[in-house]
């Protein structure tokens, strides 16, 4: 069976959600198939595993939904794509596509880094379903990241494909030595409206012994506001860390906190939960099924509910018990599980195709 793996979303700087899935998954299903790799930057190769590799148009180019005809080339049986949004017309091949999460469909806000004329055309996309479903339907199967979004795609009947969960997971680090805890809050993520970091941020002047790390970047106006909505509170803005800034100061917190009204996944819990740090979270389902009985969980809105469950974790005793059952949680999630449960279907698909054929 030769599998291609799609790798265009992959970052040439720092990941995103979707990059870091996409190198996390490629590199683990290295260990198990042969696989060849889609990019459109030579760049994303430094986050990729050393294996063949194929340049092709980039997944926003207006030739995108003709893609096929550069792949077609290639002389694949299946091809794994983490979007949706991988051009099918004229394909010979086996394609499985992947949709994350619904919630532009809840907060149609696309991301602020989309050329103008993109974010014309995501908002117009999520205006309805049934673009949605032409695309999913065009594949042979869909994966998604979580047993919540796929109970939400049933609902909104989004696709008459099989639905796999192959779910986020951490990528591997060494088991050093906690730091001292020094009452450090992390919240790593976007600052896009249904992130929700306002009630985060209103909560700090009631925790005056705590201080909320904000990981990501972040605009002029986005850390005005923020720092508005928590007079005396403590926020420290490291404005885009990196991988080894981040995982510091998750080793010396109290708590990773989110407040997020919606996710796919919540990739950053299990980040966090593998290195010992509990989770306070707003409580949504998909980080019900991620963080389990490791997670604090508040209503999303609720400041004192937050400054409450955060407090619960200065008792030394709890918070030890907490740490101890988040990287229990943790165990769960791996890229080896899931690139196992990404290969079985991709031979189940090459193998549907085949007997089709006969």
């Amino acid at each position: 069976m030769k599998v291609l793996f799609d790798c265009r979303y992959v970052r040439v700087d720092r990941h995103d959600g979707i990059s870091r899935y996409t190198a996390g998954l490629a590199a683990a299903f290295a260990q198990l198939h042969p696989v060849e790799l889609l990019v459109s930057d030579r760049r994303q190769l430094a986050h990729l595993p050393d294996v063949q590799w194929h340049l092709v148009s980039s997944p926003t180019s207006a030739v995108e939904p003709l893609v096929a005809r550069q792949v077609r080339r290639l002389g694949a049986d299946v091809v794994f794509s983490p979007m949706q949004t991988m051009g099918s017309w004229g394909r010979d091949y086996g394609l499985v596509l992947t949709l994350h999460d619904l919630i532009y469909y809840r907060d149609p806000t696309p991301p602020p880094e989309f050329a103008a004329p993109i974010r014309l055309l995501w908002r117009l996309f999520h205006m309805a379903w049934w673009p949605q479903r032409a695309l999913l339907n065009r594949a042979d199967a869909v994966v998604t990241v979580s047993e919540s979004t796929a109970a939400l795609i049933a609902q909104h009947r989004l696709t008459s494909r099989p639905v796999t969960v192959v779910p986020n997971a951490p990528d591997a680090v060494a088991d050093l030595p906690r730091a001292p805890l020094a009452g450090a809050l992390v919240y790593m993520g976007s600052f896009m409206p249904y992130k929700n970091v306002a009630t985060l941020a209103s909560a700090m002047p009631l925790l005056p012994y705590h201080e909320l790390h904000l990981m990501s970047r972040i605009s002029p106006d986005e850390r005005a506001r923020l720092t508005a909505l928590a007079p005396g509170g403590k926020l420290v803005f490291h404005d885009g860390a990196s991988d080894e800034t981040y995982r510091e100061v998750l080793r010396g917190a109290t708590a990773l906190v989110s407040a997020s009204l919606d996710e796919g996944f919540g990739i950053p819990l299990v980040e966090a939960m593998s290195l010992g740090t509990p989770v306070v979270v707003s409580d949504i389902p998909v980080f019900r099924e991620v963080a389990g009985a490791a997670g604090a969980y508040v209503a999303p809105n609720d400041v004192g509910g937050f400054v409450r469950a955060v407090r619960e974790l200065d008792d030394q005793d709890v918070w030890e018990a907490r740490s101890a059952t988040a990287r229990d949680q943790a165990a769960r999630y791996s890229w080896e599980t899931s690139a196992k449960v990404l290969l079985a279907l991709l031979e189940r698909v090459a193998a549907d195709r085949a007997c089709a054929r006969t």
